[in-house]
């Protein structure tokens, strides 16, 4: 690279940015390429055999040492640097991102499991609606003691490849983000049953509005808004027949209602909307932005909370929409980011009680897919996110490396969150 400049050994110090040419297995730092922050880390640089080294004047905060004009003493063979404590950490760091590698492949194997779950409550709701309603409450206590035993929340986002039950989704994710919140704010559990089933059956009136209106990817004209808006009351209606608790039903009928009377259907504003109903608004009106039915008009994770706290605060409830931001933080999963170092990576998990040191997967094109890097932002006191990227701004092999969906869904880790953070 004409930027960059070759120094030795000698010449490193605090401040430069410098580019180690070697495989990411043989040296102990997350990234080949990074600004030297103490001397540890030049001992370290120094122990590697390298007999110079690159560095990126642009990025470096100093300039390198002068060379010595003595030639520097062959070291003895004995007295070579111990390189044994690096490869030790490397390894280590190596047997991390495949505990966390499996973790990722544990989760969705259960997010699939539950999305075909909801597909077939979604399907026998009205052929055997007793048993189906029965199964949906345990689907939803499953998830709840999951969630509420675990002493720490680890979201994930899916990054396999999509499965025949993704028009399901959306139940999941909203229901998914609801108990997030939820689990936050410490509600009682019998109320967070009722938020579940809610959540989960808060667009159960869809039955009854036309597929033409549901899946046009242009706007609505007056009369198909009219009906769309009306799958609120169709889904009170619909929840009523199942026997569905009152407070369930005030979920389904209340979805849509926005905190400054702007919503429908019936214009309901600030707490004269239920707290339950204030909860799954914020979460189904993000994942709306998310996925969208004209998927062109998405917007990424880190867009869409962005958008709700700095154009459309005014119509969720600030309180919980604070909770659900700190839940998620900056850089949700799904989100493409940059680190300082220039490194593109997506944030595939964010651990809810550290929502500013998520998992990020890392593009490395030396390194295959299924083996890529993981960064654990929260053992990585060097590692910072610069910014957000529109996957369009992404040249394409990064953006297939990286392989988001087209849509985001997310879940959690059914078996023991934060268990990789608490190591």
């Amino acid at each position: 690279m004409p930027d960059n400049f070759n120094i030795t050994m000698d010449q490193l110090r605090v401040g430069l940015y410098i580019h180690l040419d070697l495989k990411w297995f043989d040296h102990p730092f997350s990234f080949s390429n990074f600004k030297i922050k103490n001397e540890a880390q030049i001992k370290t640089i120094q122990s590697l055999g390298l007999k110079s080294i690159r560095y990126d004047p642009a990025l470096s905060d100093v300039n390198p040492l002068p060379q010595k004009t003595q030639p520097v003493q062959q070291t003895p063979e004995a007295a070579k640097p111990d390189i044994s404590p690096v490869l030790a950490a490397k390894v280590a760091l190596v047997e991390r991102i495949q505990r966390q590698r499996e973790a990722a492949a544990r989760i969705e194997n259960a997010f699939i499991d539950t999305a075909k779950t909801i597909h077939g409550i979604e399907k026998s709701l009205f052929t055997m609606p007793a048993e189906t309603v029965r199964k949906a409450g345990q689907l939803v206590d499953q998830i709840i003691d999951s969630l509420l035993s675990a002493p720490e929340l680890a979201i994930h986002v899916m990054i396999g490849k999509a499965g025949a039950e993704e028009m399901y989704y959306h139940s999941l994710n909203v229901t998914m983000l609801s108990l997030m919140m939820a689990r936050d704010i410490e509600l009682p559990q019998e109320v967070v049953g009722t938020l579940g089933i809610g959540a989960l059956f808060h667009d159960i009136g869809h039955k009854e509005i036309p597929s033409k209106i549901l899946m046009k990817k242009e706007p609505l004209n007056q009369a198909e808004r009219h009906l769309f808006e009306m799958h609120c009351q169709y889904g009170a209606d619909i929840g009523q027949r199942l026997g569905l608790a009152p407070a369930v039903l005030t979920i389904i009928s209340e979805h849509h209602e926005l905190f400054d009377g702007t919503g429908y259907p019936s214009r309901l504003k600030g707490e004269a909307i239920g707290l339950l109903s204030r909860i799954v608004v914020i979460a189904n009106h993000y994942d709306e932005l998310c996925n969208p039915v004209n998927i062109n008009n998405a917007l990424t994770p880190h867009e869409a909370l962005s958008t709700m706290f700095a154009k459309l605060r005014n119509k969720f409830d600030q309180k919980l929409l604070q909770v659900f931001i700190r839940c998620l933080g900056v850089y949700p999963p799904g989100t493409i980011v940059q680190f300082s170092n220039g490194v593109i990576g997506m944030v595939v998990t964010v651990n809810t009680a550290k929502p500013m040191k998520p998992l990020v997967l890392i593009y490395d094109a030396d390194i295959p897919r299924d083996e890529a890097i993981l960064v654990d932002m929260a053992c990585e006191a060097d590692a910072n996110i610069a910014k957000a990227i529109r996957p369009a701004q992404v040249p394409r092999e990064i953006y297939n490396y990286l392989s988001p969906r087209k849509r985001v869904n997310y879940y959690f880790d059914p078996s023991s969150p934060g268990q990789e953070q608490a190591r």
